[in-house]
């Protein structure tokens, strides 16, 4: 059965997830809009009589804020509040026949790549021409730009290539096409996302090709910070750091997902890279711009972790010292290698207090770096308001995972999606606090 929206009928767009989905829903909502009807996104009011949830499946919490999600829609629609849901994305695109037996009174359950499977579901007009065009939900001076799809790597714990396939890279000419009608938007940053942007190019250019990515990007007028998230250690490419130099425009900020350090771990997540090549990797982008800000993740707890190799990891942190750094506790994904050749062994509170551990490493490293800071004036993107503060952004920070610059309201002139000169005046452990000069 068909769900045939209105003309001025509103559609509410709910995003669960990571970024990726973020911008999967963009596309979705420019296409509602170019056919005349009101798209809102993640709408409390239940003014729209049809939601579409772009869901999550990557780890468990994620999994069960998506299902909540749905269950909480599907009460609203039996209290007369809504008339139809559609369920799409990660969790749709993995368990569609589970979650069709199990919650039978979504309307209809879409995968990942199903766009206009949707559009046409809702009886409206699929447009190819708007082909890279995006309904931001992001504020208007900074968006995402997926530059490929799914992933060929093999880690060990990961389900994005069961769910999202094969990494497949978006033309360099579409990805332009699509950077220059967001900066046309008032888009000052650009946020390049994959699930592996060292393998952008491979499949279409027989190479890498995010360096020449890169190049054509920060061409664009208008692009003042373009910032690079989600790059594999292993056979990055190197070129990138000369771009980096080069082009003022690319933020010095990288963000390389490491995982671990010790050899035994790095095995069994069947990473492709070792102790060795990380330390050798972050010396060698250390050395070529000194004032690169890396970001990593890591994950506590994998199947067989001991407390040896979890001190491997320990050192690791504090050696490096990273700018920025994010911790994720194991989670046991079915299908995976992971999950197939280990039982989950490693109690939940010891995975979680091994990534607190860490996490408060972290934080005497980033109140060290953020002392350091104090009498510098450094340049800020104002994000928004939150109460006494304007909230902004240094080219260090990305949005929503990293630190922020507090300034304080009496700057009346500020400007929200405008680039302003700070004075930093006091730091906390993740924060700075600044004055606008």
């Amino acid at each position: 059965m068909h769900t045939r929206a209105e003309k001025k009928e509103k559609i509410n767009v709910v995003t669960l997830g990571c970024s990726k989905n973020v911008v999967d829903s963009e596309h979705l909502m420019r296409q509602i809009e170019a056919n005349h009807l009101v798209v809102k996104h993640n709408d409390e009011s239940f003014e729209a009589k049809t939601v579409i949830i772009n869901t999550c499946g990557f780890i468990k919490d994620a999994k069960q804020e998506s299902i909540d999600t749905i269950l909480r829609f599907i009460r609203a629609r039996e209290n007369g509040l809504i008339r139809s849901v559609l369920v799409m994305g990660c969790l749709s695109e993995r368990y569609k026949k589970d979650l069709e037996k199990e919650i039978p009174d979504v309307d209809k359950y879409f995968g990942v790549n199903d766009l206009e499977l949707i559009i046409k579901h809702l009886g409206l007009n699929y447009r190819q021409s708007l082909l890279g065009e995006r309904m931001l939900t992001t504020p208007g001076h900074y968006a995402y730009l997926k530059i490929s799809e799914g992933c060929d790597r093999k880690c060990s714990f990961c389900a994005i290539p069961l769910i999202r396939g094969r990494h497949i890279s978006t033309p360099m000419e579409q990805l332009i096409r699509e950077a220059r009608n967001l900066a046309l938007q008032g888009v000052k940053e650009l946020i390049l996302i994959a699930q592996d942007l060292t393998s952008y190019g491979h499949d279409i250019y027989n190479r890498q090709a995010l360096p020449e990515l890169l190049r054509e990007l920060s061409d664009i007028r208008g692009l003042e910070w373009i910032r690079l998230h989600y790059a594999y250690p292993a056979g990055f490419p190197v070129e990138v750091l000369q771009v980096m130099k080069e082009r003022e425009n690319i933020c010095r900020y990288l963000d390389i997902p490491f995982q671990h350090n010790s050899d035994a771990v790095l095995r069994k997540m069947r990473r492709g890279h070792n102790r060795e090549q990380n330390y050798r990797l972050i010396e060698l982008i250390r050395k070529e711009i000194p004032d690169i800000t890396l970001r990593t993740t890591l994950i506590t707890g994998h199947p067989g972790e001991t407390e040896k190799e979890y001190n491997e990891l320990v050192d690791f942190v504090k050696q490096i010292e990273f700018e920025r750094l994010g911790i994720f506790t194991y989670s046991e994904e079915e299908g995976t290698w992971a999950a197939e050749s280990w039982k989950d062994r490693i109690p939940e509170k010891v995975k979680k207090e091994r990534a607190d551990y860490l996490m408060s490493i972290q934080q005497s490293i980033s109140s060290k770096q953020n002392l350091s800071k104090i009498g510098t004036i450094i340049k800020v993107l104002v994000d928004g308001r939150e109460g006494e503060y304007y909230i902004g952004r240094s080219a260090s920070d990305s949005p929503e995972v990293d630190n922020e610059v507090l300034l304080p309201v009496c700057e009346k002139s500020v400007i929200t999606g405008n680039f302003y000169p700070v004075l930093i005046k006091r730091a906390e452990d993740f924060d700075l606090y600044g004055q606008v000069v």
